[in-house]
């Protein structure tokens, strides 16, 4: 495996957890237990932030390299280097859609483990039982059950609304058109932020290091539009539903919403490549005036 792939790889794993965070809020929801949802939800983030701390070091380290051996100076490097960094987006992609197609597989593991938890109370203790030899046939079948509501989840939605759900079944829908357009635009930042920083670096050799400085700028937005735009709204209808104030259907509709947002952000973000890359070359070269 080469570094490309590698960092590909990383980069499905990290889209795949950070897209498990939609499901374990529907889960809190469903047990109403949310605060232990996202509390559990954390221990499994710790993966993605690892593989993102080792992801972006390997990507520079690929910049670094061809600009040491005057490769970064060859056209043909550059665009063999962009179509790399499509790639790993199209991966972005593929871990996004794996998470929204096993939703229902991490839902049952997530509320399992919730209850599991609760009759434990330690978190060391629960993960020490989960790896036990002991328990790995008590674990094995907790995944063949998850298995068998995955399957039966979706054949129920085949059995029940066919291929194409019926207008007037989709009209009874939740759904959150300002979110929805929003989160695609906050997801889509954020895939292309470091990668078009990077290659923004590839583009003007002398500044690459403050060119990958500035991804942090191109993040930022994202970040202010998902702090007070996304996360507030989504706060306050999770509220709702615990309090009974909303049925528990619009968070499942609202869970569907963002996990599509979010894909669809994944692919937005090959659009924003190229002009996020001449924002960043742009700002690069004014700080350097």
């Amino acid at each position: 495996m080469d570094r490309f792939h590698l960092v590909a790889l990383l980069t499905a794993l990290i889209h795949l957890i950070g897209t498990l965070v939609y499901v374990a809020r529907f889960s809190g929801v469903k047990t109403k237990r949310l605060a232990t949802a996202f509390s559990l939800y954390q221990v499994i983030s710790l993966v993605a932030m690892t593989a993102n701390m080792v992801q972006a070091p390997l990507l520079s380290l690929t910049v670094e390299e061809a600009i040491s051996t005057g490769q970064i100076y060859q056209q043909a490097y550059l665009f063999d280097l962009e179509h790399h960094m499509r790639l790993i987006m199209l991966a972005a992609t593929g871990g996004t859609a794996l998470a929204g197609l096993f939703g229902p597989f991490f839902l049952f593991l997530f509320s399992r483990t919730i209850f599991l938890f609760e009759k434990i109370g330690s978190l060391p203790a629960m993960i020490l039982s989960l790896l036990s030899p002991s328990n790995f046939f008590r674990v094995m079948r907790q995944l063949c059950l998850a298995l068998a509501y995955l399957i039966k989840s979706y054949s129920r939605r085949l059995a029940g609304f066919g291929l194409i759900l019926p207008v007037t079944r989709f009209r009874q829908w939740f759904f959150p058109v300002k979110l929805f357009v929003i989160n695609i635009l906050v997801v889509g930042i954020w895939t292309t932020g470091v990668l078009s920083s990077l290659y923004a670096g590839a583009l003007i050799p002398a500044y690459r290091a403050t060119a990958t400085e500035l991804s942090g700028i191109v993040n930022l937005i994202a970040v202010f539009l998902d702090t007070f735009l996304v996360d507030p709204v989504t706060a306050v209808i999770t509220d709702n539903a615990l309090q009974g104030a909303r049925p528990e259907s619009e968070i499942l509709h609202l869970t569907f919403w963002l996990i599509l947002s979010r894909l669809l952000g994944t692919l937005f973000a090959q659009l924003l490549f190229l002009p996020a890359v001449q924002l960043v070359k742009y700002g690069t070269l004014l700080l350097a005036q």
